[in-house]
């Protein structure tokens, strides 16, 4: 396509954003991104997974749920176009970051990355339903979306730092210890999605949905091994950091997590004990992408890539965008 008919172009000759504006563009992506897991739950915890029987319509004759459907379709069919949101939120980063000079391709790459997941993840939901809720499907939907946040959460991050070649803050083996830490954080959560698939909350009260044939307690137990797999790698990596004299930025993000991993370890204990009452279990699933976010966050602070090229001159139209009075 030639650069004068090329839409992103055209708005980047018009709009120059600051790197504020980026960085808020990208958090909000994050935020939808934690938005979507937690609105994708509270569809199955209010046996709303089957509201709408069907895909891409909401009946075979409606694209809309019909009165009869009740709350539980009108539920289903929310969540559904909150996708619509998303792209939309999305959309603004990819072009934030486009128009933004001098240009971070790699901002631009994260951005289009997150587009298609939600369009993979759009496709994978689908499915979801014309298989009435097979667990597998529902935990590949659950761990895409998952990806998605990975994604947001990288190119917020991203917008904060310059392009330089990253430079270890801490010695390689230390960094390597971030990396098992994440590896141990993503098995963990590969490890929730197998509890939730067998356990009680399948999706749909009218319908006896499959469930994945394992006892309930003993893949819960084998979550609950993760969960301290993570909090003692998190302890050991700050007992590292502490030693080593590390910048105060790595050894502020291990604070954190910790911090959020034991939030999250209370809520699963009162899941556990009280028989997984919808509520507890949606604030679970918003502390785990919490965690997750908090992890990332660990192990992208474990080097550095510099500081941003600022722009030589703001110019007027940025003061003037929707973006630059909107919340981080």
């Amino acid at each position: 396509m030639p650069k004068s008919m090329n839409p992103l172009q055209l708005v980047a000759d018009r709009w120059q954003p600051s790197a504020q504006v980026v960085r808020r563009a990208a958090f909000a992506c994050v935020v939808m991104g934690v938005v979507i897991v937690v609105t994708g739950g509270a569809v199955r915890l209010t046996q709303s997974g089957l509201g709408c029987p069907t895909w891409p319509t909401c009946t075979e004759d409606s694209l809309t749920p019909t009165p009869a459907m009740g709350i539980n379709g009108v539920i289903e069919f929310t969540n559904r176009m909150l996708t619509y949101v998303l792209c939309a939120v999305v959309g603004v980063a990819i072009i934030a970051a486009r128009a933004r000079s001098p240009r971070r391709r790699d901002l631009t790459r994260l951005g289009w990355a997150q587009f298609w997941i939600v369009a993979g993840n759009g496709i994978i939901g689908g499915i979801t339903v014309l298989t009435g809720l097979n667990p597998y499907i529902v935990a590949a939907h659950f761990l895409a979306a998952t990806s998605l946040l990975t994604v947001a959460v990288i190119m917020w991050l991203r917008a904060s730092e310059g392009d330089d070649e990253p430079r270890d803050l801490v010695p390689r083996p230390v960094r390597q210890l971030g990396w098992v830490l994440a590896v141990a954080a993503a098995l963990l959560i590969v490890a929730g999605t197998v509890v939730t698939g067998s356990g009680k909350h399948a999706g749909d009260a009218k319908k006896d949905v499959h469930r994945i044939p394992l006892s309930y307690r003993e893949v819960t137990q084998l979550h609950v091994d993760f969960v301290f797999v993570v909090l003692g790698l998190t302890v050991a990596l700050w007992f590292v950091l502490r030693a080593l004299k590390a910048p105060a930025g790595p050894r502020r993000r291990v604070v954190e997590l910790f911090v959020v991993l034991m939030l999250q370890g209370v809520v699963g204990y009162v899941q556990y004990f009280t028989d997984s009452p919808e509520v507890i279990v949606g604030v679970h699933m918003l502390g785990s992408c919490l965690v997750w976010i908090a992890v990332l966050r660990v192990v992208l602070s474990l080097r550095d890539r510099g500081e941003l090229v600022a722009l030589p001159a703001q110019t007027a139209t940025d003061t003037t965008s929707p973006l630059a009075t909107a919340g981080r």
